[in-house]
């Protein structure tokens, strides 16, 4: 285990956090599983089984670590799981403050892609999903801001769930954008996901639900580079193998969005409309989501970063000093557009729909692209992100083999407060899914 984590550059520390049960370990969900948790995700000290051990929640960056004491207590999201019966076997490398997607890290470096070593592991919970990808823990825990979780699982070829905002508990993570912060996690085995969020959302097993409809936004799919056979018609084949075809409804989510979220004109780029590599609303909803999300953290930060003034990776630290100087403007227009986004899409859904959209619409870049590049191409991929970011649904990422020797995935996205419902979904179609994707010949 020790060789492997040094190969792939997961783990930032490693040690073993665990509680003795009183009980038969048989008799707890997650009895002899292994994780690992995320540099922000955590305050993590040992002292509940007898061993003052108290660790530095980093938050990527060594300057972070220097300035910040040892916890005193752990988050809940972790005591859930070690009460779980889970193993936690250290704290994995992130992104510096979580403001990146790439999952590079001047600082600790950048953890391997395990299914493409050339590329880069996706962020900011980059060894939490290389963690999992490489086969060194059984799950991880990783955030979710504006992708963190997502983007990673798509990147590394495993599952990756974003659980609706509120649903788990934030206490004990480092804030990055309240209004967007969410714990999520990440699994080789939609078993083993399921099994977590049952723990983690304090969710009884309840039996699978079919799908009221599977909602296909087709011109979603056809912003992506990645051919629809490899992904939305994967889906669908087994979908109707599983549930009947009549379920699928194709929809033009950009014009719908367009029409129920007004508050979005505020944030469209007019030179953007007549584009084809873009859906107008979509990224007006991207626009609105990041300018809530830098003024969030100003708030959380901007007091640290100006007394301290870190040193901070390329890319990075412009982003960072850029939220720094944002202003209120318009930040009561980006809550309309939440409010409003949410009651759209939850009508659009009904009682058991699921919007299907890609993860991302490219595969992931190579590691040594330039970041000024990279945030040009992160641009398109935050237009699809933003939906459920904005919205505050519920959304996993589901690997779909191979394309071009790069994974592909594909997500589904469930209504506010439906996530055990999705991870039930997610189960029951994993293996059929497996079956369509594995005729396919790239």
């Amino acid at each position: 285990m020790e060789e492997k984590s040094l190969e792939f550059g997961a783990f930032m520390e490693k040690f073993t956090l665990q509680i003795q049960p009183s009980s038969s370990p048989h008799e707890l969900p997650l009895s002899g599983l292994t994780f690992a948790v995320k540099d922000m995700l955590i305050k993590l000290s040992s002292y509940f089984i007898g061993i003052d051990s108290r660790y530095v929640t980093g938050f990527g960056n060594p300057d972070w670590a220097k300035t910040h004491s040892a916890a005193t207590s752990t988050a809940p999201a972790v005591m859930d799981l070690l009460m779980g019966g889970a193993t936690c076997l250290g704290k994995t490398v992130m992104d510096e403050m979580a403001y990146c997607m790439y999952g590079v890290n001047k600082h600790y470096g950048t953890p391997k892609n395990p299914y493409a070593p050339d590329r880069v592991p996706g962020g900011s919970s980059s060894g939490s999903a290389v963690a999992v990808g490489a086969i060194l823990v059984d799950f991880s825990l990783g955030t979710d801001t504006g992708a963190s979780v997502r983007v990673p699982a798509s990147y590394c070829g495993i599952l990756g769930f974003r659980p609706s905002l509120g649903a788990v508990s934030t206490v004990g993570v480092v804030p990055m954008s309240q209004s967007f912060d969410t714990v999520g996690w990440f699994a080789r085995d939609p078993k083993v996901l399921n099994r977590v969020g049952r723990v983690i959302l304090h969710s009884p097993e309840v039996n699978p639900i079919k799908p009221s409809q599977i909602l296909i936004p087709e011109d979603c799919f056809h912003l992506s580079s990645i051919p629809s056979d490899r992904t939305a018609k994967v889906l669908i084949k087994a979908i109707d193998k599983l549930f009947g075809g009549e379920c699928v409804k194709h929809v033009i989510l950009g014009d719908y969005v367009k029409d129920k979220v007004p508050s979005l004109q505020h944030f469209i780029d007019k030179g953007n409309e007549d584009r084809n590599d873009i859906i107008p609303s979509l990224a007006a909803l991207s626009n609105a989501m990041r300018l809530l999300q830098r003024y969030e953290f100003k708030i959380n930060h901007a007091e640290w970063v100006t007394k301290v003034n870190p040193d901070l990776g390329p890319g990075i630290s412009e982003r960072i000093w850029d939220a720094i100087k944002v202003t209120e403007e318009n930040i009561d227009l980006c809550h309309a557009v939440r409010t409003e986004l949410r009651a759209a899409l939850s009508a659009l859904l009904g009682d058991h729909g699921i919007l299907a959209v890609p993860t991302t619409p490219d595969p992931p870049p190579k590691v040594q692209a330039n970041p000024a590049t990279l945030d040009l191409y992160f641009s398109r991929p935050f237009s699809l992100l933003s939906i459920t970011g904005v919205s505050g649904f519920c959304q996993v990422s589901i690997p779909l083999g191979m394309h071009n020797n790069v994974p592909v995935a594909i997500s589904l996205v469930g209504k506010h407060g439906s996530d055990s419902f999705l991870l039930n979904l997610v189960e029951t179609l994993y293996d059929t899914l497996k079956e369509q994707f594995g005729l396919i010949k790239d």
